[in-house]
């Protein structure tokens, strides 16, 4: 599979997704985040937009986000319960494995999920993960786990110009979580679990801050 071609893909389909502005429809609103949806052109459910901001600078914020093996996300993001490298591709390219804990009172059960990463910086300073589903001869479908498949993801840190301490954050979910879980309950699931992502999100900058 060509993995480096799949993952730039999915780059250009992020950066596509916040540049068009029509068919997004808000469904959660807070003071730290907008989360709107529109129906998916990649599988039959809906692709979810965060768009807030997060005090602390690009960096802080990145170092917070990175999807990296022993890195900060596994320890704020409660979506995320293990995340395991299969394979480097490239210094920027990567195929791993997450695993999520169980959600919305046990009615989503534990699942995996195998996605090839692309970090990628633009000369603006943005900073940006960018995933989608793969196969991977490293991890069958495991007993224990649903398998789901995320379609184009990820999370865009965008600098504001004037305001070094705060960084505009973007993220993008489009999730088939497999299984045969009822329609409403995924479209519950996601709006707060993503507004839940940028409040525990801005509190694990808040604390790199203050070491």
């Amino acid at each position: 599979m060509d993995y480096e071609h799949k993952a730039k893909a999915v780059a250009d389909c992020l950066q596509s997704y916040r540049k068009d502005e029509s068919g997004w429809k808000v469904c959660k609103k807070s003071n730290d985040v907008v989360v709107s949806w529109r129906p998916s052109t990649e599988f039959p459910g809906n692709v979810y937009k965060g768009e807030g901001i997060v005090s602390g600078s690009p960096e802080k914020v990145w170092e917070c986000l990175k999807p990296v093996p022993s890195g900060l996300r596994v320890k704020w993001d409660n979506n995320v319960k293990k995340f395991e490298l299969l394979e480097q591709i490239t210094e920027d390219i990567s195929v791993c494995r997450t695993v999520t804990p169980s959600a919305a009172m046990g009615i989503i059960a534990p699942r995996d999920f195998v996605d090839v990463i692309l970090i990628k910086q633009y000369e603006d300073g943005t900073i940006t993960s960018n995933a989608t589903h793969v196969g991977h001869p490293g991890c069958p479908p495991q007993s224990g786990y649903v398998r789901g498949f995320n379609h184009p993801c990820g999370c865009i840190c965008v600098p504001i110009s004037g305001e070094p301490n705060k960084t505009q954050v973007f993220s993008f979910f489009q999730t088939d979580l497999g299984g045969f879980l009822p329609r409403s309950v995924v479209d519950s699931f996601f709006p707060s679990s993503m507004a839940e992502f940028y409040s525990n999100l801005a509190k694990a900058v808040k604390s790199l801050k203050d070491h």
